[in-house]
């Protein structure tokens, strides 16, 4: 079983950052590749991005790909959403998962195991 908490989430400005932070309750951390999710009010839930076991790889949706960065530290058994040059178009609540799949995934249905989500306002 894995269990994980989501925290980091605020109201920041345009052009602000913020990390999010994500703690896995389980035995074995290394073993699954990790993911953040978000979803606006209205939408479906959608991929931000994922990092696999090693964190040798990463994959980022297009929307994000080069203002945010994610990263793992095993040892902690954490992962992190660092989310710079936030836009609008950004706020969500945003949710940390786990897969036991070998390869990364960017659907929800490949994560078996989901946080409760942390809100992310980003005003303009």
């Amino acid at each position: 079983q894995v269990q994980l908490v989501e925290s980091g989430g605020g109201l920041v400005q345009a052009g602000g950052s913020l990390r999010l932070s994500c703690a896995a309750s389980v035995r074995s951390f290394s073993m699954y590749n990790m993911g953040w999710f978000r979803q606006a009010p209205g939408k479906e839930r959608e991929f931000v991005a994922a990092v696999d076991w090693s964190a040798a790889s990463t994959t980022y949706a297009d929307s994000v790909k080069g203002r945010f960065t994610i990263s793992r530290d095993n040892a902690k058994k954490m992962v992190f959403l660092q989310m710079n040059s936030l836009i609008s178009d950004d706020t969500a609540v945003y949710y940390c998962a786990a897969s036991s799949l070998t390869t990364l995934r960017t659907t929800p249905r490949h994560y078996g195991y989901w946080g409760q989500g942390t809100q992310v306002t980003v005003s303009s």
